[in-house]
């Protein structure tokens, strides 16, 4: 058990999150005020005493990228200044996770960057809901907690999609999701092969494995302009698919992607709330909404009493 206090304060990225974990701990959120200077910059203000406490810090580095990631970066430097005991950086969305190597020469390693930007901030623990890229866990010397959506989606995926499964990989890349999907609901796999035939000319989608009269579930970890998914339901469409469903983590959902998904075979998108919709993103009737608060409340309650938070997903 822990011997000092909890508290937990919310960033303006998806301050309702922020409630609904408060909730399931029991706790009121902490005072934190946020202001914006003319210039944009942001001045943040911790309205309570957190002397020896257990600080965790809740925010999204969602659109505004760049404002909520600095906004992450001063709050932790304000408690540590403040001199909490233990500040963890709660991130249910890791920005820049897809620059996690280089693809060409002379391009950054981003999310190694925003690694050392949280941890020198003054971070000491990172809790983050499926990385882009596991191997982003490697680039902080601070201890990083990187939690799974999948007790929630399978769920989901068990009380309404019916039987004759199929799970489906968009890429190459997310075959070993897929497949610990396909392996727990007892259902098939099949992965998208996606080939450029010459410069210039579009991809080919291949499709191995069978999914001919079955329910397919496109399984990913992020949605953001919704190319490959929509063009992964018309190939699978194609290939006799009686319904087409797709499941992720976060809904980045930008630029055309509302317009994509609404014109598109899939007949729904589940996404969980590490990112919170939009105005835009609200207008599509075919997104449902978990609520990954009870799994995020429950990890933080386990890091504070030092409780093992794997076996959650055991």
């Amino acid at each position: 058990m822990a011997e000092y206090e909890m508290k937990l304060f919310g960033g303006t990225s998806n301050p309702t999150l922020t409630i609904e974990v408060c909730d399931y701990l029991g706790v009121e959120p902490g005072k934190i005020t946020t202001k914006t200077f003319s210039d944009g910059e942001i001045l943040v203000e911790v309205g309570e005493n957190v002397r020896g406490r257990d600080a965790f810090i809740l925010q999204s580095t969602c659109p505004p990228v760049n404002d909520n990631l600095m906004q992450l970066l001063i709050v932790i430097d304000a408690l540590r200044r403040a001199s909490a005991k233990r500040i963890t950086a709660v991130i249910p969305y890791y920005g820049y996770a897809r620059q996690d190597r280089k693809v060409k020469p002379r391009v950054p390693i981003s999310a190694k960057l925003v690694a050392d930007l949280i941890t020198v901030s003054g971070a000491s623990r990172v809790v983050s809901m499926d990385l882009h890229a596991g191997q982003i866990q490697g680039y902080f010397n601070i201890p990083v907690d990187n939690i799974f959506a999948a007790p929630i989606l399978l769920k989901y995926i068990r009380n309404n999609f019916q039987d004759n499964l199929v799970i489906v990989s968009p890429d190459a890349g997310g075959v070993e999701r897929a497949r610990a999907f396909a392996k727990r609901l007892d259902a098939s796999l099949a992965i998208i092969d996606k080939r450029r035939e010459a410069p210039n000319v579009s991809e080919a989608l291949n499709i191995i494995g069978e999914v001919k009269d079955k329910t397919a579930v496109i399984l990913d970890d992020m949605v953001d302009t919704a190319g490959t998914l929509t063009q992964s339901a018309e190939a699978l469409l194609k290939k006799g698919a009686a319904a087409i469903h797709a499941c992720c983590t976060h809904p980045v959902l930008s630029g055309p992607a509302i317009e994509r998904i609404n014109a598109s075979p899939i007949n729904s998108l589940v996404v969980t709330n590490t990112i919170p919709l939009n105005e835009n993103t609200r207008v599509c009737d075919k997104i449902t909404v978990l609520s990954i608060a009870e799994l995020l409340g429950e990890t933080i309650k386990r890091i504070h009493e030092s409780h093992s938070v794997s076996t959650l997903f055991v």
